[in-house]
């Protein structure tokens, strides 16, 4: 609900970045749109004239690479278009609004993006795993030598970004350090068994964390999650709060963890800081990121606006859905 006295720009519009064939995130986006008047059009960038998400926006930007963007070229666009909120959505794009998160929001144009020690932080898992290992949460031991780690097997993956291209699961030591070559910056992590879980959650201006899902991540497909249930589970929800809190993000993040079959131990493996692609789960059951971050683009305060998680669990199933215009 909107307050008397709110800075309401009327008629401001919305840019999505990098919407690809991201459908669902759009309609969350639009659904959130819906319940604050003053927001109007939902504006669409990509790269790639051809992309799917398209014809699911009120208008398209056919965006330039971000090496040819500079900020002045952003807000400019941004005023012409009436633009208050930018929603990025790829890991690639991150650091370039976090750079300039602060410019913009001079200009009047807020970035649903943590500031640029944050999204590092995240982005390279050796740094992740120290900073939280100075902080005493429970990480997974991350290295870029092997001998530094003890395992009967490993994990090989690209020491930055998120994803799950190329990467190397349950490997033996031989066949571990063999697959590191086809990597460009290799890091190692032991193979741990057990029960996968993503931990959405949004943490608002102040720094502090609003709420918290978590999903059991019961088929994953190319690194995401196609089948996905939400469950409660205290510690990984109060912990995950404080970890976000402690590492500054600001905005929708998902933490990637495990639950080792052995030892029932919490390994956190890592963060991504921005919507998730089965994140619209946690929408369903109160965690309205996209509507609270249009709302504190506003000036409005959400400490009025409570999280209220469902009482009922909820399941996820991705799939292909036809458009007939």
């Amino acid at each position: 609900m909107i307050r008397n006295g709110m800075n309401l720009n009327l008629n401001s519009n919305i840019l999505i970045t990098s919407i690809s064939k991201k459908v669902p995130l759009i309609n969350a986006v639009k659904c959130a749109r819906s319940k604050i008047p003053g927001y109007e059009k939902i504006i669409g960038g990509d790269s790639d004239n051809n992309c799917i998400g398209k014809f699911f926006v009120d208008k398209f930007w056919s965006m330039p690479q971000l090496k040819d963007i500079s900020v002045e070229f952003l807000t400019l666009y941004c005023w012409e278009n009436k633009i208050k909120c930018i929603i990025p959505t790829r890991d690639g794009e991150l650091l370039f609004f976090s750079s300039y998160k602060k410019t913009l929001a001079s200009n009047g144009i807020f970035v649903m993006v943590s500031d640029k020690n944050a999204v590092e932080t995240c982005m390279d898992k050796i740094n992740f795993y120290k900073t939280l290992k100075s902080f005493g949460f429970p990480v997974i031991e991350t290295a870029v030598n092997i001998d530094e780690i003890e395992a009967d097997y490993y994990v090989v993956k690209e020491r930055y970004g998120s994803g799950s291209n190329n990467i190397g699961i349950k490997l033996r030591r031989n066949y571990a350090v063999e697959h590191a070559k086809i990597l460009l910056n290799p890091v190692y992590q032991p193979y741990v068994e057990g029960c996968e879980f993503s931990v959405d959650l949004y943490v608002d201006i102040k720094g502090e964390c609003k709420g918290v899902v978590v999903r059991s991540r019961d088929l994953v497909v190319n690194g995401e999650s196609q089948v996905t249930t939400t469950l409660r589970n205290t510690d990984i929800e109060n912990i995950a709060a404080k970890l976000a809190e402690k590492t500054k993000i600001y905005g929708h993040a998902v933490l990637q963890a495990l639950i080792d079959k052995k030892k029932n131990e919490l390994h956190i493996i890592e963060c991504n800081s921005r919507f998730g692609g089965a994140s619209t789960l946690s929408i369903e059951v109160g965690l309205d990121s996209f509507y609270w971050f249009m709302l504190e683009a506003l000036g409005a305060d959400i400490d009025e606006i409570p999280f209220v998680r469902s009482n009922v669990e909820k399941k996820l199933v991705r799939y292909a859905k036809d458009l007939i215009i």
